[in-house]
């Protein structure tokens, strides 16, 4: 059957299509057409599905660009060319005794010039340099920001001063056009190997609110090939054990609960990749929630479980700490601080401290 056919036979359905081709792209499909990282480069809102996504299958990335269909939207996130792409819808949609493409090829990069990368290294710096320990006089408006967070029992000595910190007055653009300035709450983004790759805001008001904007949290660009690292916000010290987070406030709120070093990825994609150091056991604190089509356990837990399983074939223990409370109605999700700040919980941790 012509490609031409094909289209014609998998509009309406390329929903089901490309989340079984290109499970990486199941938050994008859930989502449409909301901004997600780009399951090929990272980042953390560049990519998404067109409104007629499930008739065309077509999508966009701001960096990588746009993919006008389900077949060049396939190829770029699979690394296929045209041929296994064609044969695996075609098998996808009318069956075959024999499949003709690797199931999931690694996914190729985007590679950034030396140009691109020095302009978003400027960005970084511009930022950092701007940033003033979280302890300082002026950083009132983070400390009342993780106060109406109702994170105690912070211990800014545990904290890593080079890697958290607050820009009194940070500027904040919606489509490349300055809106604003806003105070803000900013945490590097290190790989693997320790090395800067970006940085994520968290836009506040001068009296500890989040920021009455379209974004309020939001990740610069990154200069590596790829975004899979994660915020080191504790200070890893002796400790042999490091927690995992989504959230930056519920990786401070576990902190201060349980006096461990914690990290925290960024969302529960880059949560999948995370990568530890070596020598260290892994205890995810993953976040609760709601079954989706696309993740029957939710999205927490799926990624939480697919970490776990790389670790344990990489020879690094790991195990996950779920939540045990129902998810409040109206609620998408409970995380691990909305469990610490509950009044049983805060009961039980008083009652641990008094022995």
């Amino acid at each position: 059957m012509e490609a031409k056919e094909l289209k014609l036979l998998a509009a309406g359905r390329w929903a089901s299509i490309v989340t079984s081709l290109a499970p990486h792209l199941g938050q994008a499909v859930e989502r449409t057409p909301n901004h997600v990282p780009c399951p090929v480069h990272g980042g953390t809102d560049g990519f998404r599905l067109f409104r007629d996504f499930d008739e065309t299958g077509g999508g966009v990335c701001n960096t990588c660009g746009i993919h006008h269909d389900g077949y060049t939207l396939l190829m770029w996130a699979n690394g296929w060319d045209f041929l296994t792409t064609h044969r695996a819808i075609h098998d996808m949609l009318l069956g075959s005794g024999e499949k003709h493409y690797a199931p999931l090829p690694a996914k190729k990069v985007c590679v950034k010039n030396e140009d691109n990368r020095q302009d978003i290294r400027d960005s970084l710096n511009h930022v950092w340099k701007a940033s003033i320990p979280l302890t300082s006089p002026e950083a009132r408006a983070a400390r009342l920001y993780f106060a109406n967070r109702r994170i105690g029992q912070i211990d800014y000595r545990k904290i890593d001063s080079k890697m958290i910190r607050f820009v009194p007055s940070l500027e904040y653009y919606e489509k490349g056009k300055l809106v604003n300035r806003y105070p803000a709450i900013v945490t590097m983004v290190c790989d693997a190997n320790g090395r800067s790759s970006t940085v994520h805001r968290t836009y506040i008001t001068h009296d500890g609110a989040k920021a009455n904007i379209q974004s309020p949290k939001k990740m610069m660009r990154h200069c590596a090939d790829n975004l899979f690292g994660a915020m080191r916000i504790a200070v890893q010290g002796s400790s042999k054990v490091l927690a995992v987070t989504e959230g930056i406030e519920t990786a401070l709120a576990i902190m201060g609960a349980f006096n461990v070093p914690v990290w925290a990825a960024g969302n529960a994609y880059l949560l999948e990749n995370f990568v530890p150091p070596k020598g260290i056991d892994v205890v995810i604190y993953a976040d609760k929630d709601r079954p989706s089509m696309i993740h029957p356990e939710g999205h927490g837990l799926s990624s939480a479980k697919s970490l776990v399983k790389r670790l344990w074939k990489e020879g690094v223990k790991a195990s996950i700490k779920l939540p045990d409370t129902d998810i409040p109605q109206g609620m998408k999700s409970v995380d691990w601080l909305d469990v610490i700040n509950s009044n049983v919980y805060q009961a039980i941790i008083k009652k641990t401290a008094a022995r």
